[in-house]
């Protein structure tokens, strides 16, 4: 059990005999008041899911009792009466039915005081001195809580299975329709176990502890405050990586188990370890695994099978994407069985293109002497050596002609750095707009805000060690420096260059990778500039660029994961509102900084697709499908999951899987084309042929459109009067 239980309590001891006594006498009467119910929340007495028993969570009021004498009881579904099984289920679907007027409360018989059977509990509250509490998450299906008495009574946990309780899922659907994907919802998913702590607040202090963030404290006394949560105790929230996350999840397993196991063999851990393969020995050798096995021994054999679990999944899905089994009936008369069995594409990785490697693309005049498509491809498959990145990337941009020379180059650098600062010197010079112009300082006002919170981590933005050159600013205290002030001036200027657009949350995502990289202000503002010429869409008003993209994305996935497509569209997800933050800043809070930067590249090839962002995404839900199917069944279990794969998603994984799913969507828009084809000309050969054909997968002109290497550029309609920023 955790540290923060296992600490002595100096508060004053618990009376256990009285309790008792009140216990005893609140419980004598015939009915009790159902306060609160929650159907689905199952223990789990073994770790098979035959033996799970599904009952109800609930909170009964006993006659004339106080809110201390409440009693937080799980009673499991099989031990109730009918009467007060459909009591339960009416409190648990309309949590408003016990406050109604006197005389119509609802009542039922008092629940059972304990089970070893069963595993029946009740408690009152003044006899629970905490509950740990942890919400579903990646990897984690079920929210489940943990009741720790002042008696020091083991209760087992409590997994609440929303995907079948009738409330929660009617409450996840009225979440779906009020969702805005452009508000600020943050995606975090509602589960059975928030209501519950939400309705207990009603009747009890609850208190979460500093110490420990998982366990909330019921009525604490002083002592327990000092104890669990000192006024300056902070908790410092490290970023969490796959691994962390495992541990975590590890650690909760292990309370869990502990929660009904009292005695684990050390003899029967260390053969489960000393079986294990190289790898997963690796794993428990490293000092954060070693201090939760040193904890428990549980722990080790727990992260030994989650291992080995990981390893043998990641062999078997590095060279599965299965060709969907409704095309081989579609097409197999048309392509014929050979085609069929050679839809797999060998697809490879390769080093990236160092120094060496990309001067000698260059004659001794500067000029490519190979082709621009060959250099697409190497960077394509391979991307860049952070050491060329600077000049590279200005010709994946379009700043330097692919047919230029060293010297053009240098002239159209001088030309872009003059132009730049005439461009900065129109605001930077007029203080009457920078005094009265309202949208001018809104403008402002939002470019400071983002710019300061854009990447803070990184090395170049971390400090504030420069006093703020405007003395109204809100970061005037706070301080700024040279680089987030160089970001500011650049989406100012921006707004000169192309007046109709104006800022928009997420161009200063857009512009910091190219500022860390340059480290110049005019080069990086004009490789920005030919950045969003393609990425001005997703910066619309309208929000058209957007919707057009989500659409595609629709269209694709109903193509190419036509089962995924029907599971999507029971769970009320086929919005795909669950991209929209990827597909805006081009997955620049998915990845980690060095993989943005090489994904980045890869895409502004344009080698296959000047869309291959779209691929990226089919990539990522084709990784995770099975598991989406399996497991989740609602909008909001979508979305936080999706959320969730920040920072945890494999880059070269991702590239690989998309490539081989857009050659196989190349593939099979031939297929189809080749199949209409030959269906039209039976149908002109024999028109009184009334045979009718299996209709075929429509081919639509955005997917189509996928196969082009074309740039899609749209700009924004000239901004009417007064109009604000994005």
């Amino acid at each position: 059990m955790s540290a923060a239980i296992d600490q002595p309590r100096t508060s004053p001891p618990f009376d256990f005999a009285s309790a008792e006594e009140e216990f005893v006498l609140v419980m004598t009467s015939n009915r009790v008041q159902l306060l609160f119910s929650k159907s689905k929340v199952y223990v789990h007495p073994t770790s098979s899911a035959k033996d799970n028993i599904p009952g109800f969570i609930a909170l009964v009021r006993p006659k004339n009792g106080a809110d201390r004498d409440i009693l937080l009881s799980w009673i499991p579904e099989n031990v109730l009466q009918s009467d007060d099984y459909d009591s339960y289920v009416k409190v648990d679907l309309d949590p408003n039915t016990n406050t109604a007027t006197d005389g119509g409360e609802v009542m039922v018989s008092p629940p059972p005081r304990a089970s070893l059977s069963s595993y029946a509990f009740s408690i009152p509250l003044s006899n629970i001195y905490s509950i740990q509490v942890r919400p579903p998450s990646l990897g984690w299906w079920w929210g489940s809580l943990i009741i720790h008495t002042k008696s020091e009574e083991t209760q087992p946990a409590l997994f609440f299975h929303d995907s079948e309780s009738q409330s929660t899922i009617l409450q996840r659907k009225q979440r779906t329709k009020d969702f805005d994907p452009f508000g600020g919802q943050d995606g975090d998913l509602f589960w059975g176990g928030e209501q519950f702590v939400q309705v207990l607040k009603n009747y009890a202090a609850l208190e979460k502890s500093t110490l420990e963030p998982s366990i909330i404290l019921v009525n604490p006394e002083p002592e327990d405050r000092r104890s669990f949560s000192p006024k300056n105790a902070t908790i410092k929230q490290d970023e969490e990586t796959p691994f962390s996350k495992a541990f975590k999840d590890a650690r909760w397993n292990v309370l869990e188990k502990l929660a009904r196991v009292t005695r684990f063999s050390r003899k029967a851990a260390q053969n489960v370890i000393d079986n294990s393969p190289p790898s997963v020995k690796t794993l428990l050798s490293k000092p954060e695994v070693k201090k939760i096995g040193d904890d428990f021994d549980v722990a080790r054999v727990y992260l030994a099978k989650w291992a080995m679990g990981i390893a043998e999944e990641s062999e078997r899905s590095r060279s599965r994407i299965v060709w969907n089994d409704g095309f081989q009936d579609i097409l197999g008369s048309a392509v014929g069985d050979f085609e069929l069995l050679s839809v797999d594409f060998d697809v490879e990785r390769r080093n990236e293109v160092g120094t060496a490697e990309w001067n000698a693309f260059f004659d001794h005049t500067g000029r490519l002497c190979i082709t621009a498509n060959e250099v697409k491809e190497r960077i394509f498959h391979g991307g860049l050596a952070s050491s060329i990145r600077s000049e590279a990337w200005l010709f994946l941009l379009g700043v330097y002609p692919w047919d230029s020379d060293e010297e053009q180059r240098r002239k159209i650098l001088s030309d872009k750095r003059n132009e730049y600062y005439r461009l900065k010197r129109k605001w930077w010079e007029d203080s009457d707009r920078q005094q009265n112009d309202e949208f001018w300082k809104d403008q402002k006002s939002r470019i400071e805000k983002d710019v300061h919170r854009t990447d803070r981590n990184i090395s170049l933005f971390i400090e504030c060690d420069t006093p703020h050159p405007d003395p109204d600013s809100r970061f005037a205290q706070i301080g700024t420096n040279l680089h987030l002030e160089q970001l500011k001036d650049m989406l100012i200027t921006y707004n000169e260059y192309n007046v109709n657009l104006g800022y928009v949350q997420g161009m200063s995502d857009l512009l910091s990778p190219l500022y860390v990289v340059f480290q110049d202000d005019a080069v990086a503002f004009w490789a920005f500039c030919n950045f969003m010429q393609r990425m001005e869409r997703n910066f619309l008003r309208d929000q058209s660029g957007m919707r057009e993209q989500l659409l595609t994305l629709d269209h694709l996935v109903q193509l190419m994961l036509p089962k995924l497509y029907t599971h999507l569209e029971k769970a009320d997800s086929t919005n795909f509102f669950f991209f929209f933050r990827m597909l805006l800043v081009w997955y620049k809070r998915e990845f980690l900084w060095d993989d943005v930067l090489r994904l980045w590249e890869v895409l502004w090839t344009d080698y296959l697709s000047s869309q291959f962002h779209l691929f990226i995404a089919l990539a990522i839900l084709d990784k995770h499908k099975d598991i989406i199917m399996t497991h989740l069944h609602q909008f909001d279990e979508i979305l936080k999951y999706m959320n969730e794969l920040s920072m945890t998603i494999k880059l070269e994984d991702i590239l690989i899987r998309a490539e081989v799913l857009f050659n196989r969507f190349k593939k099979t828009v031939d297929m189809l084309d080749r199949k209409r084809n030959e269906n039209d000309q039976i149908h002109h050969d024999n028109p009184t042929n009334d045979t009718e054909s299996k209709p075929l997968p429509e081919i639509t002109d955005d997917l189509r459109g996928l196969l082009s290497r074309q740039i899609v550029e749209v700009r924004e309609s000239e901004r009417p009067p007064n109009a604000g920023g994005g």
